[in-house]
């Protein structure tokens, strides 16, 4: 007869005197969020007959103590009780060789005693060396001239004693070399003591059984340090006249983990919910408006109500911490195929998807990033280029299409490519099931641009109540020399202002935009068309500002 029970976590004394069972686990499956994973351990337990522990120990000290959940099923009935968990200090550095720690110790000595023997050799080569500046005409007694006849046995001495110091000097650095070489092997083969380690956690689970039951077991919990980033790949082929375009758009996760964890062959699922985030949305407190009081009176008031407010908060009960219900475990199947590229099964919910990688996973623990394929596909876009001349005298080539998965495409890095090229990297900004997705594919060198003030004129008058204006034109054109038709849209901006004092006026000779205003931009205007092939567009600005004569005006840029 088998039992099947789920633990709801609890915290309860009385576990001290019971007998405790080691659980030897092995991590099977990870949930891995933007902000965090949730890991599930499975292994096996003998229980004892009656009351006793079942011990699981060294997790991170990152767990979510209230995110704990056990299941468990055995060959006879037992019942699980309450689970304790204790944080336990980081494990002490192991003990040095002390054999090597003394050879390391007695040759960095003689490596001193050496480095002490070179300075006083130094000293004595410096000293012949002062010795050999003084001339004959001084080494004679009293100062004196030496005779010509003893000079050679003199120059003898000196160059004689140059050469052994300096023999002395070449085997002392040599030795010293040597002993250098020596310590840094001892070194190299010196036990790498490991970092203060962290605390780490025991949990200890507790079970009863009327009989000695064996059972399987799955401990699930929470856990910080590792997260998943989307990165996708757009590549675009062109096509040709016979042939459309189309984009081979891959999704990808890069995983990360620093849990102190081995994630080893472990099944992997990618959740988009962010765990680690509000379940609310924030409270807007309401805003009052009052005459201002000085500051001591002030400060008396903010005193009292924070007094009042702690007390408020003090009467409160404690909330109460329910844990997640951990994920069903999957059956891991699949015969490999070869030549195939695997990706992840999709599961899409009303608030959320998930991803479950295919086969078994292997994630370092030093951060280390492991790439993974979500989905793959090819989608047929459409082609435009886009100009912002003020800025940039360039057509740029951009790709739209509709995003028809089931899942959204979160923010990320795209890498893009072009015809077999790889164009550079951009960046995808969230995307919604429906929504449309834009890329950009780099320069289009098919289309010139060109642009040119035509004409700017200003009056200087600075009189008093006179007004000020200035008048300015601007000439683009657009020739294409691609072999089919190309829809083509160039940007353009007017200055704005929010003082009634200030004026901006369109002039006849502008050209009339298709869009007046691109989004929420003011002053923004769009011309969208489409260029034939050699054909050419023209497109001007023209606008007036008036302002008072005695003022003067800036042009900025307003922050979002």
């Amino acid at each position: 007869m088998k039992t099947g029970l789920a633990a709801a976590l609890m915290f309860a004394p009385g576990l001290a005197g019971a007998a405790e069972i080691e659980f030897a686990s092995k991590i099977d499956r990870v949930t891995v969020y933007p902000d965090g994973a949730v890991v599930t351990r499975l292994g096996r337990a003998s229980l004892l007959e009656g009351v006793s522990q079942i011990v699981l120990r060294g997790l991170p000290a990152s767990i979510d103590p209230a995110s704990i959940r056990v299941e468990a099923q055995g060959d006879g009935a037992f019942s699980i009780g309450a689970v304790d968990v204790r944080q336990v200090p980081g494990e002490a550095r192991p003990a040095l060789d002390q054999v090597l720690e003394s050879k390391i110790r007695a040759l960095q000595g003689e490596k001193a005693k050496l480095s002490g023997e070179v300075s006083a050799t130094e000293a004595k080569r410096a000293t012949i060396e002062n010795f050999g500046r003084i001339g004959p005409d001084k080494l004679g007694p009293d100062g004196k001239a030496l005779p010509v006849a003893d000079w050679p046995a003199v120059f003898d001495a000196i160059g004689t004693a140059l050469v052994k110091v300096q023999g002395e000097l070449l085997s002392l650095r040599n030795r010293i070399a040597d002993l250098d070489a020596e310590i840094a092997a001892l070194e190299k083969a010196r036990p790498v003591a490991p970092r203060a380690s962290q605390p780490k956690r025991d949990v200890a689970i507790a079970v009863e059984a009327k009989a000695p039951v064996a059972a399987d077991i799955a401990v699930s919990y929470r856990v910080s340090g590792a997260s998943w980033l989307p990165v996708y790949e757009a590549r675009l082929s062109t096509g040709s006249a016979t042939g459309g375009a189309e984009i081979a758009f891959t999704r990808r996760a890069e995983l990360r983990q620093r849990t102190g964890e081995d994630w080893s062959e472990v099944a992997v699922e990618l959740s988009t919910t962010r765990s680690a985030q509000g379940t609310r949305a924030p409270e807007l407190s309401p805003l009052r408006i009052a005459f201002y009081e000085p500051p001591a009176l002030y400060e008396e008031r903010a005193r009292a109500a924070a007094a009042k407010q702690e007390a408020e908060r003090a009467a409160r009960a404690p909330a109460l911490a329910i844990a997640p219900a951990p994920a069903a475990p999957e059956p891991v199947a699949g015969t490999p195929k070869q030549a195939e590229v695997q990706t992840a099964s999709l599961s899409a919910g009303a608030y959320q998807a998930s991803f479950k990688v295919p086969g078994r996973v292997s994630i370092p623990q030093d951060g280390s990033s492991k790439a993974v394929i979500l989905t793959e596909g090819k989608v047929k876009p459409e082609l435009s280029a886009r100009a912002t001349p003020e800025l940039e005298e360039k057509a740029y080539l951009e790709a739209s299409f509709l995003h028809e998965d089931e899942a959204p495409l979160l923010a990320g890095e795209v890498y893009l490519h072009r015809d077999g090229a790889y164009i550079g990297k951009g960046r995808l900004g969230q995307v919604a099931p429906g929504d449309k997705v834009e890329l950009g594919f780099g320069a289009d060198d098919r289309l010139k641009v060109s642009r040119a003030p035509v004409r700017r004129r200003e009056n200087d008058s600075g009189w008093l109540g006179s007004t000020r204006t200035d008048q300015r034109e601007f000439r683009t054109v657009v020739k294409s020399l691609h072999a089919q038709p190309v829809r083509l849209t160039v940007i353009e901006r007017v200055p704005f202002s929010e003082n009634s004092a200030i004026t901006v006026e369109l002039l006849q000779q502008t050209t009339p935009p298709t869009e007046k205003q691109v989004g929420d931009k003011r002053g923004v205007s769009a011309w969208s068309f489409e260029l034939a092939p050699g054909a050419q567009k023209e497109i001007r600005l023209a606008y007036r500002i008036k302002y008072p004569g005695d003022r003067e005006v800036v042009f900025d840029q307003p922050r979002r």
